[in-house]
C-alpha cells in the first residue's frame, strides 16, 4: 500500500473532464449505475427526477420514479427491486420500486442517516446506513439495530453492498469490508494522501471492489481495483484526459485504451 504513495499523488493531479465514449461506462451524465442481473443497468441523473433503466447494450428501456422522486442519486437493485436514494423537503428517504418501475413505498431516514444518498442493502433486504454518531445501523421492517460500531471522521462516509455484505469507506481512517452480519472480512488503512478522497464505491460481477478516488481542487479521478478476498489493491486506472475504464455487459470492468491499468508490480496492462 505504502508503495502506492507517490503513485496515486501524481495520478490525482491529471485532469478526467470528460468521459471516452463507450456504452458499457461505469458512470453515466456523472452518476454510478447500478445493474440488475446481466442485462440491465439503472441511473438517477442529476438534476432530473425519475431513473433511466437502459440494457448493457447502452438502448434506453424506460424511466421510472418521475412522479415520486424529487433528487435520486445512488440507485440498487435487490430482491426483484430497486431501491433509490432520494432527499424531499430536507427529508432523507429511500423508495422502493418493483423492477419494472412501479412505486412500492418510502423508508424515512430522519434522524438515522448522516449521508442521505449513502445506503447498501443486504440480502435479507436490511438496509444499511451511516449514523451520525459513526455506527452502522441495519434498518428492518420493524426494527432498526446496530450493524457495526466504527471509527468518525469529519466527513460521511460511503457505502456500497459487495459480496452480500456491505464495503464502506470512512474519510482519512479506513476502507473495510464488513459480511452480512457486521463483522470485518477486511480492513486498510486509510491509504491516500490527505487531499484525497473517495468519489464512490462500486464492484463488478467477479466480486472484485473498485474505489474511485479524486482530490481536493481538482475535476479528476482514478479508479483501484481491490481483491475481494484481501482488500490489497491490484491495480488502477492511468489517469488522463478520458475515462481510462469500461464495464463490459456482464459488469466486468476493463480498460478502455492500450496500457489503460497500471498492474501491483508496476507494469501496464493491455485490455
Amino acid at each position: 500500500m505504502h508503495l502506492l504513495a507517490g503513485v496515486v499523488a501524481a495520478a490525482l493531479v491529471a485532469a478526467c473532464d470528460t468521459p471516452a465514449s463507450s456504452s458499457h461506462l461505469l458512470f453515466r451524465e456523472g452518476r454510478a449505475v447500478a445493474a440488475a442481473g446481466d442485462s440491465l443497468l439503472a441511473v438517477a441523473r442529476a438534476g432530473n427526477r425519475g431513473v433511466l433503466v437502459y440494457s448493457r447494450g447502452g438502448d434506453s428501456t424506460f424511466t421510472f420514479g418521475t412522479g415520486e422522486l424529487v433528487s435520486p442519486v445512488h440507485v440498487q437493485e435487490m430482491g426483484g427491486r430497486w431501491f433509490v436514494s432520494d432527499v424531499e423537503g430536507g427529508r432523507p428517504q429511500i423508495v422502493l420500486f418493483s423492477t419494472d418501475g412501479v412505486f412500492e413505498e418510502r423508508i424515512g431516514l430522519d434522524t438515522l442517516a448522516s449521508a442521505a444518498h449513502q445506503f447498501a442493502v443486504l440480502p435479507d433486504r436490511r438496509i444499511v446506513v451511516e449514523h451520525p454518531d459513526g455506527r452502522l445501523l441495519a434498518l428492518g421492517p420493524d426494527s432498526v439495530t446496530t450493524f457495526t460500531t466504527t471509527e468518525q471522521s469529519e466527513r460521511a462516509g460511503l457505502m456500497v453492498a459487495a459480496g452480500g455484505g456491505v464495503l464502506h469507506a470512512v474519510p482519512g481512517r479506513h476502507l473495510t469490508l464488513y459480511n452480512v452480519n457486521g463483522n470485518v472480512r477486511w480492513r486498510l488503512e486509510w491509504p491516500w494522501h490527505d487531499r484525497a478522497f473517495v468519489a464512490d464505491l462500486a464492484v463488478d460481477a467477479q466480486g472484485r471492489n473498485y474505489v474511485i478516488a479524486g482530490e481536493e481542487g481538482r475535476n479528476s479521478f482514478v479508479t483501484f481495483t481491490l481483491s475481494p478476498t484481501t482488500g490489497e489493491i491490484l491495480r488502477w486506472s492511468v489517469p488522463g484526459p478520458f475515462t481510462t475504464f469500461v464495464v463490459d455487459r456482464l459488469g466486468e470492468v476493463r480498460p478502455d485504451t492500450v496500457g489503460g491499468w497500471w498492474s501491483e508490480n508496476g507494469t501496464r496492462e493491455a485490455p
